[in-house]
């Protein structure tokens, strides 16, 4: 037994069913080693399909996901993927091919300094240059990508050292993961009195809360404190969409109601969230009445961007069963917010014969209640977040930090692979869709039936949004009118594929995509000037949403507070 082959054992070992990769000469005794494994390999198309599939595979199912690649290009094309997951906290262990080591150093063949290259953006890196060193590299690899705060992790595999006899190695074993620590007693003491004294409390919802399992204990929390909720766009799903109390996403293109809350509130309870710039606007008028009680795992968190008057580092699901037992006296406030709830939420009676993509989306939606969304970056990124009605954090899969293009499609793939089951639908945009077009052919190639809904405005559409209102209508290089036929080239690829331009037909187009057996594309035309709205201009607080596409009116609700 070589050490290549060590490793699929010690993978097996580690539950890995499923690897995303593709082959070269320095991972190629990987490769052989594979080769009536037990394991499930998906040849992607792209070495950033390979990142980008189990980094959809991790979010869906929560496991470790595996991707492999060969040294230099093979190795750079992952960093993108690798990347997403290290600023989305998603658990994935990455597997590069070396060039020998008695070769690293001279610039030889398809050699990279992958473990330099992707410092900033991993847990943790391993140059592992001798089969010793093997057993430890992939059983803190993996140790390290479970715990904590979850994250990416790199082995580097020089090709020699595949090669090289490992009968002596034990068996592997998989290492413990860290146990999480529970929140400080004096804090929970703080945390519940302050907000015990709040009149008009806001619960602040992110990632963290999935990431935690502490999606039940959340939703008990609102439900018992009977505090409104918004949340980031990677908390969407930890209370569901149709949830009373939930008020929808706050930030940058969040809802008028979850925004206004948010600048009124005077204790806000941040759950799992990080201040994200998408999400605050302008920092120094955020929440400016608040308070902060900051709930989180990652110490690094409490305090970074917000000094919050509380900090409870810990385990979020403890931390929500005691501050489930405070009822703050707010009911003016709750009736304020629900309030605007009613009064400013989504219209879908669009005008004119054309497809109004919320409106689609909505439908969709409902069509398939329990669906996983894989999303692109950009305009329908947006749309999913504000019009698809979510009741679980897991099924939304979106690059949030990070945004980037390309996501969508082997997302999708590796959430079918860990969700066979599932109804599996990936909304992209025409721009993002040809970064990681190639992957049509995986999916045909493994029959996985995910369903891609396509929005094609022939333009690289929140760019031009944003050149429209900020750059005095300059567009430079957004325009995509020279787009392929996007039916003909899925049919081409072997996937079913039709398409749709006018409102009166969305219904009967839904219908063929969902009945689709294997994998299926609805290409929908929409209008090109079609914007995001509500929408926060740069330098603005989150009370100043840009509301108006005509006249770009402002408006400031900082007044008119309850109290």
């Amino acid at each position: 037994m070589n050490a290549a082959q060590w490793l699929v054992r010690a993978l097996e070992a580690e539950g890995v069913d499923t690897l995303f990769g593709y082959p070269g000469g320095a991972i190629m005794p990987f490769y052989d080693a594979l080769y009536g494994s037990a394991l499930k390999h998906i040849l992607v198309r792209h070495e950033q399909g390979a990142a980008f599939a189990a980094n959809g595979y991790a979010r869906a199912s929560g496991k470790v996901g595996v991707c492999v690649a060969t040294s230099g290009p093979g190795a750079t094309n992952l960093v993108t993927g690798i990347a997403d997951a290290m600023f989305d906290s998603v658990p994935m262990v990455a597997i590069t091919g070396q060039v020998p080591t008695h070769l690293m150093g001279t610039d030889a063949f398809q050699e990279v300094d992958v473990f330099g290259m992707t410092l900033p953006v991993v847990k943790h890196s391993f140059l592992v240059r001798s089969v010793d060193e093997l057993p430890q590299a992939v059983g803190e690899a993996f140790r390290l990508a479970r715990s904590g705060r979850p994250g990416p992790v790199l082995i580097d595999l020089p090709k020699n050292v595949q090669t090289v006899d490992a009968t002596h190695l034990p068996a592997h074993a998989p290492a413990a993961t860290d146990a999480i620590p529970q929140p400080q007693t004096h804090t929970l003491r703080a945390a519940l009195e302050l907000l015990s004294k709040a009149r008009r409390p806001l619960a602040y919802a992110g990632g963290g809360i999935a990431l935690a399992d502490a999606v039940a204990e959340f939703r008990t929390f609102v439900e018992a404190t009977e505090i409104p909720a918004v949340l980031t766009l990677r908390g969407i799903g930890a209370l569901p969409a149709t949830h009373p109390l939930n008020l929808g996403m706050l930030g940058m293109h969040g809802t008028q109601a979850a925004n206004l809350a948010v600048q009124g509130c005077d204790v806000l309870v941040v759950i799992g969230a990080r201040f994200d710039d998408r999400a605050t606007g302008k920092l120094s008028e955020f929440a400016p009445h608040a308070k902060v009680i900051h709930l989180d795992l990652d110490a690094a968190e409490i305090g970074k961007l917000r000094a919050a008057e509380v900090g409870v580092r810990g385990d979020l699901r403890s931390s929500l069963d005691l501050l489930a037992t405070v009822r703050p006296d707010c009911a003016h406030w709750r009736e304020h917010c629900l309030d605007n709830k009613r009064r400013l939420g989504f219209r879908y009676d669009a005008p004119g014969p054309g497809v109004y993509a919320p409106a689609l989306l909505k439908r969709l939606s409902q069509r398939v209640p329990a669906a996983i969304v894989s999303c692109d970056v950009g305009q329908h990124q947006m749309w999913v977040a504000q019009h698809w009605q979510f009741n679980d954090p897991r099924k939304h899969l979106t690059s949030g930090s990070l945004g980037a293009m390309g996501f969508g499609l082997p997302a999708a793939m590796g959430a079918q692979l860990a969700m066979p089951d599932a109804q599996v639908i990936c909304v992209s945009g025409d721009g993002s869709f040809m970064m990681n077009v190639q992957e049509l052919a995986t999916l045909v190639r493994y029959r996985l039936p995910v369903k891609i809904v396509l929005l094609d405005n022939q333009r690289l559409g929140m760019v031009r949004q944003w050149q429209e209102l900020f750059f005095a209508g300059r567009y430079s290089e957004t325009d995509l009118s020279d787009n392929p036929d996007f039916a003909a080239l899925a049919r081409a690829f072997g996937v079913e594929a039709m398409f749709v331009d006018c409102a009166a037909d969305v219904n009967d187009a839904l219908d063929r995509l969902l009945a689709s057996d294997g994998p299926a594309l609805l290409h929908v035309a929409i209008d090109a000037m079609a914007n995001v709205w509500p929408l926060v201009p740069p330098n603005r607080n989150n009370a100043q949403m840009l509301l108006d596409p005509q006249t770009l009116e402002m408006e400031d609700a900082d007044a008119a507070l309850p109290t």
